[in-house]
């Protein structure tokens, strides 16, 4: 063999000696890698129970003022008041807002939204002798009179017609007993647990009550009904036999008033419901048990004033916006993405605002399969310690579980990556 063959026979050894050593190391490399992933499948038990807490600032960048606590809320002449949000239904203000009171005409808000949810407006109603003589305040209506419904509506609600709430009870219920078992049905469904009705009309009666608080939700309830807004926003109208005028001097003296529903009886003293939207914004206050007309108003514009004054509403969460992802134990993607149930819209101080803080609650890791839509955890928003809102948080797909051919395809992926020649 010639000195230069030999040198070549020698070189290809070498080359070949360290191909070798690679291959091996790699093939080494390799079963370790499968032997532990085959492990992972088989032996491993992985748990899901632990959960991470992750609380975040949340920075509106707003003018600091006095925090909610150092507010000092008004003084008003009433017995019992509240000021509502009527998206997230937050208390602005209370005043004795969960002890039972006489209620009066503003009982006719359940008397309306039960009318409109179970007949058609143009109805026609024939007025009974027993709506025709009921005391207090009327629209005039007469026995034997026939009414188109929808405008017996409109007297129930500006005048304050009892004539027209018997009458509309006895038409809707069949009779006003079985129409007030409906009014105290919807109270139930509606979650009014301080609420009992023993008429349509509210008068003086033993065992006829409600709170400023469950009218506040009552009313929260009836105005998403738009006949209904429509009626009590409505200051005069002019129907067949029915000249009707509103007694709630709010809708003319306070900027954005356009609801509800004014009410008066021995008991219950001067009532009032009131709404008003403003910039898209719209809260109701309650007024039961003031001495006079005047006062009433006043009490009204004093709270729906301080309402605006120390709070604004702010937009924190949007249904089905992502908020995280978790990883994925065993499924064919990483991680799942996490996603929040509720809109969140909440009228907040600007002190709460700025100290804002969000916490989340969520799983480590998720086992495979997971199915989208389920709740696994909340997100709450926290300002001065306590919790303002809150939302569940729900997996945003569907994640099958990895099989042992899936595992295969990922070995040999990994295997010709590592003997694939290096360029």
């Amino acid at each position: 063999m010639s000195f230069s063959n030999c040198v070549k026979h020698t070189k290809s050894r070498v080359i070949y000696k360290r191909v070798g050593v690679i291959i091996l190391k790699r093939f080494t490399a390799l079963c370790i890698l499968s032997l532990f992933i085959l492990n992972f499948i088989f032996i491993r038990s992985i748990s899901a129970d632990d959960t991470r807490v992750d609380t975040y600032a949340v920075n509106y960048d707003q003018p600091l003022m006095k925090p909610a606590s150092e507010i000092k809320s008004p003084v008003i002449n009433a017995l019992a008041a509240i000021v509502v949000d009527t998206c997230s239904g937050r208390i602005l203000y209370q005043k004795n807002a969960f002890t039972r009171r006489a209620i009066a005409s503003t009982t006719k808000i359940m008397t309306a939204i039960v009318a409109l949810e179970n007949c058609n407006l143009d109805e026609k109603v024939t007025v009974s002798k027993r709506a025709d003589s009921v005391g207090g305040s009327s629209v005039g209506i007469r026995t034997g009179q026939i009414y188109r419904l929808g405008d017996l509506m409109y007297g129930l609600m500006l005048n304050s017609g009892n004539d027209a709430a018997i009458a509309i009870a006895e038409h809707v219920g069949g009779s006003v007993e079985d129409f007030v078992s409906m009014m105290n049905r919807k109270a139930e469904e509606l979650g009014l647990k301080d609420t009992s009705f023993k008429s349509p009309h509210g008068l003086d009666s033993d065992g006829h009550y409600s709170t400023a608080y469950d009218l506040a939700q009552l009313t929260r309830y009836a105005l998403k009904n738009p006949t209904f807004a429509k009626i009590v926003s409505t200051k005069s109208i002019s129907l067949p036999g029915l000249s009707l005028y509103n007694t709630n001097d709010m809708l003319s003296i306070y900027p954005g008033a356009d609801g509800v529903k004014t009410g008066y009886t021995g008991m219950a003293g001067r009532c009032l419901v009131t709404s008003v939207t403003r910039n898209n914004w719209k809260i109701i206050s309650v007024v039961l048990g003031s001495p006079t007309i005047s006062i009433r108003s006043q009490c009204s514009k004093t709270i729906l004033d301080f309402a605006y004054d120390n709070y604004k509403p702010y937009k924190l969460l949007n249904a089905d916006q992502e908020i995280s992802e978790i990883p994925v134990t065993r499924g064919i993607s990483k991680n799942v993405p996490v996603l929040a149930v509720d809109d969140i819209n909440i009228p907040l101080t600007q002190m709460e605002a700025a100290e804002l803080k969000k916490e989340i609650v969520l799983p480590d890791n998720l086992p495979a399969p997971v199915s989208k839509g389920i709740e696994i955890g909340n997100i709450k928003f926290v300002a001065d310690g306590k919790v303002i809102a809150e939302s569940p948080l729900k997996t945003g797909k569907d994640i099958r579980r990895k099989g042992l051919t899936d595992y295969m395809k990922d070995i040999f992926g990994i295997w010709g990556r590592l003997i694939r020649p290096e360029g």
